[in-house]
């Protein structure tokens, strides 16, 4: 008996790079479900319709891959996620890892290699490409290395108004976007800035590029 195609949701704040994706899955296939091009569509896609794997870039508005990772795991522990990204550092593929991804590959990979991935993180094996396995290997070898939250002690909710703040929105437009009052999102962001030790937008911005949260 021939089985079932695996259900994919791609998230990529791209369009070309989510049309390329879905054309070369499914041309493998592999069937697309979905694509999102944010981290809370991501979130609300995946809990909407539980594919079988979500496959994710790290840099992404509202809320970062690893955000998404995070919480998805939190909300679905049995989620599978392969992150595809052009982030090669160590600590991207740690802390991606450490969120709970299931595989992990760069955007300059053979277009087989990513069909293979899904396929093998679908099966419950994981796949990391080359640099990944590197990295890991690295942190085995070191595992007194620490390389941290890249948001810090930030909460859930401020994780958000991070984001928010990093594409430009002020304090209205944020209190506006997250049903919440005007001193509340106030609040929430001079925290943000506190807890990252910032002292404007345009160093919280920076800083969020220094980390790959934000493209």
């Amino acid at each position: 008996m021939t089985s079932p195609p695996v259900r994919v949701l791609i998230a990529d704040d791209h369009t070309m790079v989510r049309e390329s994706l879905v054309n070369l899955l499914r041309g493998g296939g592999i069937d697309v479900v979905a694509e999102a091009a944010d981290g809370v569509e991501t979130l609300r896609l995946a809990q909407a319709l539980r594919p079988d794997v979500v496959v994710t870039d790290l840099s992404m508005p509202r809320l970062s891959g690893l955000e998404v990772i995070r919480r998805l795991f939190e909300s679905q522990p049995e989620a599978r996620v392969l992150v595809l990204t052009m982030h090669q550092e160590d600590e991207y593929v740690l802390q991606a890892v450490r969120a709970g991804a299931t595989g992990y590959m760069v955007k300059d990979s053979p277009a087989a290699e990513l069909i293979a991935a899904v396929r093998s993180v679908h099966a419950g094996k994981g796949y990391f490409g080359p640099q990944a396995a590197r990295a890991l290997a690295e942190q085995l070898r070191h595992p007194e290395r620490d390389l941290g939250d890249p948001y810090g002690r930030l909460t859930a909710r401020e994780r958000e108004v991070f984001h928010l703040i990093a594409e430009g929105l002020t304090t209205k437009e944020i209190a506006r976007q997250l049903a919440i009052s005007v001193k509340t999102a106030e609040n929430h962001r001079g925290r943000v800035l506190e807890k990252l030790g910032v002292r404007n937008t345009a160093e919280l911005v920076r800083y969020a590029l220094r980390k790959g949260l934000v493209d």
